[in-house]
């Protein structure tokens, strides 16, 4: 009996002891995968979002920018990442609830293959154009779309992504022909609509709003349900003649699927602390994303619920990935 109890008891000492040795996570670099070139908008979040933890953790938080294929080469990396907790991916409406829809073949499936932490923003999208459209309102846009019919292009982020699905969304709702021009990316996507390689495009505020400011691109429409905090004089889509017409993109956090619940709730715990922070959240808002941060349950039912939504709309207009 003594036996016993003392062996437990060494047992027990030598478990504690080991936990105590046991290291805070993390105890090296983070990386958060984006599966677009920098300067998109899923970079400047992941960016400003990995300064913030870095800071609290000691320890980088490496955005590593995996661009092809309308976001898939980035996600399968992200799936095919050892289940550490050492590896996230910075996902989109896109990449997450669209694509598998888009692809005949997907070398992965973000349901199965990856797991929910948190739904980091909502981010509004806005209709922009070069100055030399002539073209003032959304109704501009038709009524020249509908006189040069596939004349006018758009550029996107790439095939399935939500600025190719905003455009998509306005060409079958008023029945016009747009032309449309996806790049790797809305960072390059940008770069020809600010040099007037294109006319149009329907991307974040977080990436148009400076150009809008400047005065180097003009806003159009937003294509939310409401207008925007930072626009309060552009109009909705449906305000300007396309009543229903209706798109919110999100941008969320997942890792790949063998991640342990315990991991996964405390990276939660600690991106919802950074997105706490009134210099995080102050950046964003002033951005136009809506800080969201729910917990991984929320955020895979909410993706669940998106990725039925969105099957619907891509079967409905027969949209395929180009």
């Amino acid at each position: 009996m003594f036996r016993s109890i003392a062996a437990t008891v060494i047992a027990c000492a030598l478990c504690a002891a080991a936990f105590a040795q046991t290291p805070t996570f993390p105890t090296r670099p983070v990386r958060i995968i984006v599966a677009f070139p920098p300067g998109g908008g899923t970079d400047i979040v992941a960016r400003i979002l990995g300064q913030k933890l870095g800071e609290s953790w000691g320890q980088q938080a490496i955005v590593d920018n995996r661009a092809g294929a309308s976001g898939v080469i980035g996600t399968e990396a992200a799936a095919r990442a050892a289940p550490d907790g050492y590896t996230w991916f910075m996902g989109t409406m896109g990449n997450l609830t669209v694509n598998q829809h888009l692809y005949q073949k997907m070398p992965v499936d973000p349901q199965r293959d990856l797991t929910a932490m948190s739904q980091v923003v909502a981010v509004h999208f806005v209709m922009v154009s070069h100055p030399s459209l002539p073209a003032k309102n959304v109704k501009d846009v038709i009524a020249l779309a509908k006189a040069r019919p596939g004349q006018i292009n758009y550029s996107s982020s790439g095939p399935g992504g939500a600025p190719h699905q905003g455009g998509e969304l306005l060409k079958s709702m008023a029945g016009i022909d747009l032309a449309h021009i996806p790049y790797k990316g809305s960072g390059p996507s940008f770069t020809d609509l600010l040099g007037g390689q294109v006319s149009l495009t329907f991307d974040s505020l977080v990436q148009a709003y400076p150009y809008i400011k400047a005065g180097k691109l003009n806003a159009l429409a937003v294509l939310g349900s409401k207008r925007s905090k930072l626009l309060p004089q552009t109009p909705t889509v449906a305000e300007s003649g396309v009543p229903g017409y209706e798109l919110t993109n999100w941008f969320g956090l997942v890792v790949p699927a063998a991640t342990s619940r315990e991991l996964i709730q405390k990276l939660h715990g600690d991106v919802s602390k950074a997105l706490a922070q009134p210099d995080v959240r102050d950046k964003l808002q002033a951005m136009g994303a809506d800080v969201i941060g729910s917990n991984p349950e929320q955020f895979a039912a909410f993706m669940r619920a998106e990725t039925a939504k969105w099957a619907k709309v891509v079967r409905q207009a027969n949209i395929r990935a180009e």
